[in-house]
């Protein structure tokens, strides 16, 4: 029998096995020889099982079947694409972090789309959210959870696919997952108004069976994000509005930081580049940068 895992806690996989119209999730441990071979089961693995009690399912998984693809953060397997989700106010999104997320998927080949959500609260700070990440090339989408605007076209980008849906607490990302499927509710924490963030209602990874062929991989919210493993001279290539302008650069290599003659810098002076974006990228290079000293 072939099924999906869902999810795994405390030395358990869930197993989503559908046979026709019905579905059912079998509780299994993985057999020694995974262990032996260092090979680890991970959300989102194709598998096959032995059922061992079909009542109370349960089962062993014997077999893992090939892997698509395994992405590090958070630790999956068969991701499609990537799904950034943020508020537009309350909390105030940071976009550093949004563009620590995008760095993340891009350096393990995800495709990314930026979704904001609140636009309710402020339409204007949202339509510019939007253009600053379309304009990089991003499909980029502004939504209302709580009016229900916007679900329709995200369903259309989500159909079909494994989405790994990540963002900060507080953003709304557990009742957007909550709009998307009927089977499971997830617990929805209050903002809090002290700190402006949520409560932690996604305690692990899961993987949610949305709609037939469709794949939701919910994350616990965070709210910081290292980056990969990355030179600093590699940095520039994750920032896709970079490369129209790299032409009028005076030096091969330029870092777009100090160089007296850059055609990025010259493109943020004229506005064609998000000033945000490039802070952003100055930051997160001098992390680079400094990282490689210890």
């Amino acid at each position: 029998m072939q099924g999906k895992i869902i999810r795994g806690i405390a030395g358990f996989y869930y197993v989503h096995v559908t046979a026709g119209t019905e579905a059912k999730v079998y509780a299994c441990k993985a057999r020694g020889v995974f262990r032996k071979d260092n090979r680890k089961p991970l959300v989102g693995d194709d598998v096959e099982i032995d059922v061992l009690d079909e009542e109370a399912c349960e089962g062993n998984i014997k077999a893992l079947l090939p892997r698509k693809n395994q992405i590090i953060r958070p630790a999956a397997a068969n991701v499609d694409q990537a799904l950034a989700f943020f508020a537009v106010a309350n909390p105030n999104p940071s976009l550093n972090l949004l563009d620590r997320f995008l760095i993340t998927m891009g350096r393990q080949g995800i495709p990314c789309i930026v979704c904001f959500n609140k636009e309710d609260l402020d339409a204007g700070e949202g339509g510019m959210l939007r253009q600053i990440y379309a304009s990089c090339g991003y499909r980029t989408l502004l939504v209302s959870v709580r009016e229900g605007t916007g679900l329709d076209e995200l369903k259309g980008l989500l159909s079909d696919k494994t989405t790994a849906v990540a963002g900060p607490s507080g953003a709304g990302k557990s009742s957007l997952v909550n709009c998307l499927q009927y089977s499971v509710h997830m617990e929805t924490g209050q903002l809090s108004r002290k700190v402006q963030r949520g409560k932690h209602t996604t305690r692990h990874t899961e993987l949610i069976a949305a709609w037939e062929n469709t794949y939701i991989l919910d994350t616990p919210g965070f709210g910081s994000l290292d980056l990969p493993d990355l030179e600093k001279e590699e940095l520039a290539g994750f920032y896709p509005e970079f490369s129209a302008y790299e032409k009028d650069c005076r030096f091969g290599g330029c870092a777009h930081i100090a160089e007296p003659v850059c055609g990025v810098k010259e493109a943020v002076r004229q506005g064609r580049i998000s000033p945000e974006r490039y802070d952003n990228y100055c930051l997160l290079y001098g992390e680079l940068k400094d990282r490689r000293k210890f």
